[in-house]
């Protein structure tokens, strides 16, 4: 792999394999193990360690994620043209064998920390992990990739959502309590807020390749208000914390509120490289907001 860099904004240097990964996606992976975590504080036979490779298993899953998309649509042609941030089988950087090999390998990893946990746990685990990588290679990659017909934000909602922040809990604790779920709604609706910016930027090329995503579907208008209507469902779940008996919970709604700016943006009518600042807001409200969350979540048990 080569380890040449690239020039960004601002005069920041970045390594095209980091940049590959995709650090402004990396919350969507920290947010649900933070919150499944918190929900387990208070109950009994709780042990720490484990919330350690559930995050590596989380993380490698995004980072594999999106290897295996820059592979996929790369080798497909879908990022020959694009307004976001540059892919690296697309751009050249790197070659397709190499990216696909840095999916697989992120995804073994995933699927080592995994194991680790099902050992010390249940072997249902084994199950969810391979469902869940499996589900992260079919997203662009194979013959008819889900992500191409409106699926990837359930994708997205129910692996970095429900499942990742669940699963946290089950592996913690071994048990998922209500308040977990709750949690794993409210990361779910963040994560799918990232997405939804993303492709919401990309759908007139995204619609000119036949990629028809959840936002070329919608349109342009809807798909501005499906992202304010996910920000507010995850308003309403802090608030329904608030009254499960988590009432420090609701310090997350400052989280939350750091998204106004970006959702002006999105009302208004930004556009194209507008949105790549926005996306970037939208990463840094789905981490504050759920690492606040968390710190509320287990204050109050």
């Amino acid at each position: 792999m080569a380890h040449t860099t690239r020039l960004l904004g601002d005069n920041v240097v970045m390594n095209p394999w980091m940049l590959g990964a995709r650090p402004r996606t990396l919350p969507a992976a920290v947010v649900p193990v933070a919150l499944g975590a918190a929900a387990c504080v208070g109950e009994s036979g709780v042990v720490w360690w484990r919330a350690v490779p559930a995050l590596v298993v989380s993380l490698a899953l995004q980072v594999g994620v999106n290897y295996a998309n820059d592979y996929s649509d790369g080798i497909r042609g879908t990022d020959e043209v694009r307004v976001g941030p540059t892919r690296l089988v697309a751009s050249g950087l790197a070659s397709a064998s190499a990216v696909k090999k840095a999916a697989l390998l992120a995804f073994l990893v995933a699927a080592v920390a995994g194991l680790l946990l099902a050992v010390v746990t249940s072997w249902w685990l084994l199950a969810v992990g391979a469902a869940a990588i499996l589900a992260g290679w079919f997203y662009t990659g194979g013959p008819r990739p889900y992500g191409y017909m409106g699926l990837g934000e359930v994708f997205v909602f129910v692996f970095f959502g429900l499942v990742a922040t669940a699963g946290t809990a089950f592996v913690v604790a071994e048990r998922i309590t209500g308040i977990a779920w709750l949690a794993g709604v409210m990361a779910g609706c963040l994560a799918c807020a990232l997405l939804v910016v993303n492709n919401l930027r990309d759908i007139p090329t995204d619609r000119e390749v036949g990629k028809r995503t959840l936002a070329v579907r919608l349109g342009d208008a809807r798909t501005r208000w499906f992202y304010v209507a996910l920000l507010a469902a995850s308003f309403v779940v802090v608030l329904v914390l608030a009254v499960s008996g988590r009432p420090l919970a609701l310090v997350a709604l400052l989280g939350l509120l750091s998204a106004w700016p970006a959702m002006g943006k999105v009302i208004d009518g930004a556009k194209g490289p507008a949105l790549i600042a926005v996306l970037g807001a939208t990463g840094r409200t789905q981490l504050l907001t759920g690492l606040l969350a968390a710190v509320g979540i287990a204050a109050s048990a």
